[in-house]
């Protein structure tokens, strides 16, 4: 059993200036269609909640690394994060390849008004 972590840290204004300059667009390439209702959702902050999803998915990709041949194995979109019915937020891998290498995963976000940040560890054989 090995355990392996990732840490990120990301200015919201960056991931509001990317979605607002794009039309969009980085959010259809970067986020699954239950990220971007779910952050949409929450209106006045809602950038807070795009950033740090992206800071939970880049660490995601940190903490997964050793299992890819190829840093282009896994997308954006095949790393969903969620939240369980206690608010608590959820990783789903939805590439099958990837996901049946990880025994589990465990990932904790924070925001304030100008940085998003987030940790992941996974437990892999």
């Amino acid at each position: 059993m090995k355990i392996k972590i990732g840490i990120d840290i990301i200015e919201i204004e960056r991931i509001k200036k990317c979605i607002e300059e794009t039309n969009g667009k980085f959010c259809e390439r970067v986020y699954t269609k239950n990220e971007i209702e779910y952050c949409e959702n929450k209106k006045n902050q809602k950038y807070q909640h795009y950033a740090a999803r992206f800071a939970a998915k880049e660490a995601v990709f940190k903490a997964i690394s050793q299992l890819l041949d190829d840093k282009f194995d896994i997308e954006w979109k095949d790393i969903e994060i969620t939240n369980d019915p206690n608010g608590r937020p959820y990783v789903s891998i939805l590439k099958e390849d990837i996901s049946t290498k990880i025994n589990s995963i465990d990932i904790s976000i924070s925001h304030c008004k100008a940085y998003a940040t987030a940790n992941a560890m996974i437990i892999i054989s």
